[in-house]
């Protein structure tokens, strides 16, 4: 695919390109996006994240024997090549030969598991899926022979996680089930950025000295990496469900809900920075344009060329209103006709994806959707340096006692995915919403954070012992005892997945820990300054 820029090289441009168009930026506030570490991140977490995307497509296409199927399979190896780039750019071109053979491997087997499911080969499934299972320990082990701060077992877990999930959203597909597959879709992306995320994390932790934080504080980066995500993540839905339009495809409902739920977390996003009546303003401009490419498929599949035009007029206003809408949020860092251009190019972007698709130049169709899901994270990275120059404080990290150290646990509601500092390991179970309570698994936040848990069967009791500290918990009841001092929850502890379940805030408030709450993506972040000693000694305890 000649036509196709190297993705790394777009996203290595990114900081370069944001301070040529928009120089007022550059230099207008202390705490920043950007530096080598969070760089490295978002290249991680966009490329894996787009990994899982084209994965999902390609054997949607395999399996419906679509004459894009070849085009869409070049993608995903040119997303390959541009990860293998990246590998190599750390570890020397060895390792990212290495790599991208290790790669490109396991999109064999995800093939393999198309190829027999459409010859309802059974054994041919579970071949590939055993293969699959054998990738993640290979994998696994290559990893941590590169960077001691991976281990082989958690990416091995981790890697089970995204097969297992890529697995489900093809088979739900094959069934028919549209929205469970689409949802599993999203679940894909969402745990691939987090596998960037902890990636990243490893090599920053290795060499220090090459990849530094230089200006940007950590809750700066992980606004970055909401709206980059999603951004990106809305550019990939857009072109799918365009495609699903114009052929009427049975699963056009499901992947528009997709795009309309990842339309949801973005004004979510909005929201939790500007407030609900932003956020409903927003969603109400973004769900619009939105509208407007579906009458740009209608119009195409009408062959009506006057409504066509009309649609890409309003596309173009759009991108006005839009500005404006932000420019009166923050007046001091948006532009009407900065946004305004800057979203040019992603209507352009789709509607070449589009036209191209329609036309049967399935090349071009591809090299136009990685070009919008990139330019989208560009335009995520405008986004979140606006509002940290607006909004100084907020993203300030705080200062720690001398000392001490701040400890990061990190987790998603309906993910298994469990971060503590540099470390990703996996639950049995996923934090959920009951009763507007945020719930999580006892167990593995107790021990996170370094506690012993005992749990008696026949009572149904849960003791978490933290230093000095011993807490009762009983399943079904609204009250704990701490250290024999009865203490009221405000909601039961309940028994789910066969796990005890406790409230979150409760909990990490009653040992000092901060909650913070990632509206953009359902995420918890939790918080602590610990002494040097107590850390080494939890993070002993995880090893």
């Amino acid at each position: 695919m000649k036509t196709m820029k190297p993705m790394v090289k777009t996203f290595a441009m990114a900081a370069l390109g944001l301070t040529l168009i928009f120089p007022s930026l550059a230099s207008a506030h202390s705490y920043s996006i950007k530096s080598g570490s969070s760089d490295l991140r978002i290249t991680l977490e966009s490329l894996l994240g787009e990994h899982a995307e084209l994965a999902i497509i390609a054997m949607q296409k395999g399996i419906d024997g679509a004459a894009d199927f070849n085009d869409v399979a070049a993608a995903l190896l040119a997303n390959g090549d541009d990860l293998s780039a990246a590998v190599g750019s750390v570890y020397g071109d060895a390792a990212g030969k290495a790599f991208k053979g290790l790669w490109s491997t396991h999109i064999g087997f995800f093939v393999d598991y198309v190829t027999a499911t459409s010859k309802k080969d059974q054994a041919g499934r579970q071949a590939a899926l055993d293969k699959l299972a054998k990738y993640g320990t290979d994998f696994g082990a290559f990893l941590e022979s590169a960077n001691p701060n991976l281990k082989a077992a958690d990416v091995a877990e981790g890697l089970k996680s995204h097969v297992s999930q890529l697995i489900e959203a093809f088979d739900d597909y094959v069934n028919k089930d549209y929205t469970s597959a689409y949802k599993a879709e999203r679940e894909a992306y969402a745990h691939m950025m987090h596998f960037g995320h902890v990636l990243a994390d490893a090599i920053v932790k290795q060499y220090p000295d090459k990849f530094t934080n230089e200006g940007a504080s950590v809750a700066s980066v992980d606004l970055r990496s909401a709206l980059d995500g999603l951004l990106s993540e809305h550019g990939s839905l857009a072109v799918l469900a365009m495609q699903k339009g114009i052929n009427g495809a049975p699963d056009f409902d499901a992947a528009a809900g997709a795009l309309m739920a990842n339309s949801d977390d973005l004004s979510a996003a909005i929201t939790s920075v500007y407030g609900a009546d932003a956020g409903k303003a927003f969603k109400g401009l973004w769900n619009t344009h939105i509208g407007f490419f579906v009458d740009y498929v209608k119009a195409t599949a009408a062959k009506d060329e006057a409504k066509r035009k009309e649609a890409l007029d309003k596309l173009n206003q759009y991108g006005t209103d839009f500005g404006a809408f932000l420019e009166s949020a923050n007046p001091n860092n948006f532009k009407t006709t900065d946004i305004a251009a800057a979203l040019k190019p992603h209507v352009a972007q789709l509607i070449r994806a589009f036209d191209s698709y329609v036309g049967k130049n399935y090349t071009q169709a591809y090299a136009s959707t990685r070009e919008a899901s990139a330019h989208m994270s560009h335009t995520g990275d405008y986004l979140a340096t606006g509002i940290v120059a607006q909004f100084q404080e907020k993203y300030h990290d705080p200062k720690t006692p001398n000392g001490s150290s701040v400890m990061k646990i990190w987790m998603k509601i309906g993910s298994s995915s469990l971060a503590i500092d540099n470390k990703s390991m996996m639950m049995d179970t996923a934090p959920f919403m009951w009763e507007s309570s945020t719930y999580v698994p006892l167990r593995f936040l107790a021990e996170g954070i370094g506690a012993n848990v005992t749990w008696d069967q026949a009572s149904q009791t849960a003791w978490v012992k933290a230093g000095k500290d011993t807490m009762t918990f009983w399943v079904e009841k609204d009250t704990m005892e701490l250290n024999g001092v009865t203490k009221a929850i405000g909601t039961p502890v309940v028994l789910r997945d066969g796990r005890t379940q406790v409230p979150l805030r409760f909990i990490t408030e009653m040992l000092g820990w901060d909650v913070a709450w990632n509206e953009s993506d359902w995420s918890i972040t939790l918080s602590k300054a610990m002494p040097m000693e107590q850390g080494m000694k939890m993070d002993a305890h995880m090893h």
